[in-house]
């Protein structure tokens, strides 16, 4: 068996250096592998190192193999690519590839690699020592004629000193010891056309044959390598379709031993399988079949079973209800909001108007007393010179005068005292314009539900749903803390219907008369009837809406609208807020006792701020006052009547604010520091023992029931210090009645040990009777 020749570096330099097939790339790479295959073809012999050229062939041989099974699909069109001369380069990259793949078929397995050497010698004519002594000989006298060797194949080859009769003489010179021309010797285009042409002639005689064995064989060492890799990684391959395909074409595989009783006892063993994997399939569809009988019985018997029925209708439609309700009052939330603050800005702008006109006309008013007064001092004949805006200020307001002078004639009433009313009137234009505002807020008012149907927008609709749940379910009714729900939403509907409420208007309709309040009433009735009524969380509905809806809407006309100096707008103030503070008073929930708070709070603040702002009394020389028709006589009075209408009007919440309070308001604020001094400033006589009896008279009875009391409460004191102070001025005069007058109201505000003295001090005995009366 002929081995293949070790491949080393120095014989691949010796190719390189003996043929044009190494240095022709560098030059022309088309043309290599032609000239490489040209030279034994012409010269019959190699032409440059016979060892080099026999080795070279199983390894080109190869590499041509090897492309065409990895082009197998490509096999026409690389045929015809070779005659266009680009063939060879591809087949000396196929002998590259093969250099490292054949290493891995020599660590393969011994026995393939001898029997690849084997068809390959018998493919491969390697020549003999004759041939190889020969060409040695030839190489030796191209080397002495010429003393280089030529590139050129058709050329001989001469090397010096050569040794005869010797296969491998000693004394050749190694091939990297000689000087190697690395430059092709230039060929014309006639020979390169030639070399070309015979390269191609020959490549296409031995492509068909040469081909199909080379395919063939590398066919069956990549089946082999295939199979080796396989086993290496212990893959079990005996139950896959694709390791029967390989080892088919593995000789060294056996197969087991087959006869018919093993065929058999497998068939025996799959049917086992099978009825088995058959039992279970049945028994899970007879299991289903009666999982479908079942579900079909509990339909229907919840179909017959009418109450479970009907029980899950209800829930359903109440949460369709409730859902529809929730959205429809989130899109109406936001007209109402606008509506509401419409009306709200548009009533706090009249307010301002009246407020900002009293204290105007008492600014313009005052100051022209004030220059009045000076002028007077200054005994001067010239006229006074007022401003036009202060002239017609003062014009208006004297017009208003006579207009509620006219009025109080016709209607009887001659106990008016002037400055005790209340001066809201407004002009025809201003009063027209309000109107028309207050119409078209309403008219919006209106087409705010037009489009809702009366189970969404109509309160007593809305309660009678949750009442049926709480008739049918009550548990589930309770457990939801409906009594929670209902005020959130009832809230925008109740604020809907108080838009056009205002609480300080005379005609204004009572809380309890308000449709809504009437249908909370009865729901929580209907609560009440059930058993353990005290239980149940649904009586604390109404004041819960009070304190979220009524109590805030009610602050904000306190806080902005009030005007604490009207008597009516306080009265009116008041019996609406009587039902809150007193009647829900009982209330233990800290939500409305907060609220409650905060209402009380805004009323002290209001009251606070008009003594500060409103109360004006001017003090003038005796001289100036004494002519009861003077302008600062009447200007004195006015304000003095208007200081005690607020003192009258703030005592009305005695029973609805602390007394502290009330007594650091009334007493401590307005009284002594207003009243009095007024008071003192006025000349005595009837007219101030009547101003005395208004005050004593505005004062609550509540203070003074204590039947052991002797002495007053201690804000009263100067009250009662000038009391008797007038007593004694008016003993020595000829005016008696009014001392007794005066008596009675120190008893009256249990002053009696200050009345007793008094009687003793001025030997009034016949006094004494009324002390004993009381």
């Amino acid at each position: 068996m002929a081995h293949r020749p070790k491949r080393t570096f120095r014989q691949r330099r010796a190719d390189s250096s003996d043929s044009d097939s190494t240095q022709e790339p560098f030059a022309e790479p088309g043309a290599s592998g032609e000239q490489a295959d040209l030279g034994p073809a012409e010269e019959g012999l190699p032409s440059g190192g016979g060892r080099a050229e026999a080795a070279e062939l199983p390894r080109r041989a190869r590499g041509r193999g090897r492309g065409r099974v990895w082009a197998s699909s490509r096999h026409a069109a690389r045929a015809a690519a070779r005659l266009d001369g680009g063939s060879d380069v591809p087949d000396k990259e196929d002998g590259t590839h093969h250099s490292s793949e054949s290493k891995d078929d020599q660590s393969s397995s011994s026995n393939t690699s001898s029997s690849l050497e084997e068809e390959f010698t018998s493919l491969v004519n390697i020549p003999d020592a004759a041939f190889i002594q020969a060409a040695y000989r030839k190489r030796e006298l191209a080397r002495a004629q010429e003393d280089y060797i030529s590139l050129d194949v058709k050329h001989a080859f001469t090397i010096s000193g050569m040794k005869k009769n010797t296969e491998y003489p000693e004394s050749e010179t190694d091939d990297h010891e000689n000087i190697i021309p690395f430059t092709p010797k230039p060929q014309t285009l006639r020979q390169k056309m030639a070399e070309k042409t015979a390269t191609r002639n020959e490549e296409t005689s031995e492509d068909s044959e040469e081909d199909k064995k080379y395919q063939d064989i590398w066919e069956e060492q990549q089946m082999r390598k295939a199979i080796k890799i396989t086993k290496g990684r212990e893959i079990d391959l005996s139950h896959s379709s694709e390791s029967q395909t390989v080892k088919k074409f593995g000789a060294s595989i056996s197969f087991p031993p087959v006869n018919l009783e093993i065929i058999k006892k497998q068939l025996n063993t799959r049917l086992t399988l099978l009825q088995d994997t058959h039992r279970s399939h049945l028994r899970e569809y007879e299991k289903y079949i009666e999982d479908v009988k079942s579900s079909k019985s509990t339909i229907q018997n919840l179909e017959n079973s009418s109450n479970q029925v009907l029980n899950f209708k209800f829930y359903k439609s109440m949460k369709v209800y409730v859902e529809n309700l929730i959205d429809c009052l989130n899109e109406k939330i936001i007209n109402i909001q606008e509506i509401e603050s419409a009306m709200h800005a548009l009533l706090v702008k009249q307010a301002m108007i009246f407020m900002k006109r009293r204290q105007d006309e008492l600014k313009h008013e005052s100051a022209y007393l004030q220059e009045l007064s000076r002028k007077a001092e200054t005994s001067t004949n010239r006229s006074l010179a007022i401003d036009e805006k202060t002239q017609w200020i003062l014009e208006e307001i004297e017009s208003r005068r006579a207009q509620r002078r006219q009025a109080r004639v016709l209607s009887g009433n001659c106990t008016h005292q002037e400055g005790t009313s209340s001066d809201d009137e407004l002009s025809p234009a201003d009063m027209m314009d309000l109107q028309k505002s207050q119409g078209d807020i309403l008219q919006d008012h209106k087409k705010i539900f037009e489009d809702v149907h009366d189970d969404f927008c109509n309160i007593q609709n809305i309660l009678l749903k949750f009442q049926q749940w709480r008739e049918k379910f009550p548990c589930s009714y309770y457990e939801a803390f409906i009594s929670l729900c209902i005020p959130k939403l009832l809230n925008p509907l109740i604020r809907f219907q108080l838009i056009d409420w205002n609480p300080l208007k005379f005609d204004s309709i009572g809380l309890k008369q308000m449709p809504w309040f009437t249908y909370i009433e009865e729901f929580i009735d209907s609560s009440m009837e059930e058993s353990k009524k005290e239980n149940r969380s649904d009586k604390k509905i109404l004041s819960t809406v009070i304190s979220k809806t009524i109590i805030p809407r009610l602050t904000d006309f306190v806080e902005f609208i009030w005007d604490p100096l009207s008597t009516s707008q306080t009265t009116n103030l008041i019996t609406q807020s009587r039902m809150i503070l007193e009647e829900h008073s009982t209330c233990e929930n800290e939500v409305i006792s907060k609220g409650k708070q905060d209402l009380i709070k805004s009323i002290v603040s209001r009251m606070k701020k008009a003594i500060d702002d409103d109360v004006f009394i001017p003090l003038y020389p005796m001289s100036a006052v004494e002519n009861r028709m003077s302008p600062h006589s009447k200007f004195q009075e006015r304000q003095f009547w208007s200081g005690l209408k607020l003192f009258r009007n703030i005592l009305l919440w005695n029973e609805l604010l602390p007394e502290d309070t009330l007594q650091e308001l009334g007493l401590g604020k307005l009284l002594n520091r207003y009243l009095i001094i007024a008071l003192l400033n006025a000349i005595p006589g009837p007219d101030v023992v009547k101003k005395c009896n208004q005050i004593a008279a505005c004062l609550p009875e509540k203070w003074f029931q204590n039947s052991a009391m002797r002495t007053s409460i201690p804000q009263l004191e100067n009250f009662i210090q000038f009391l008797l102070q007038s007593a004694r001025k008016l003993s020595t005069s000829e005016i008696r009645d009014e001392v007794k007058e005066i008596i009675l109201i120190l008893v009256k505000i249990k002053a009696l040990n200050q009345a007793e003295s008094f009687i003793e001090e001025y030997h009034l005995d016949h006094l004494k009777s009324v002390i004993k009366e009381v």
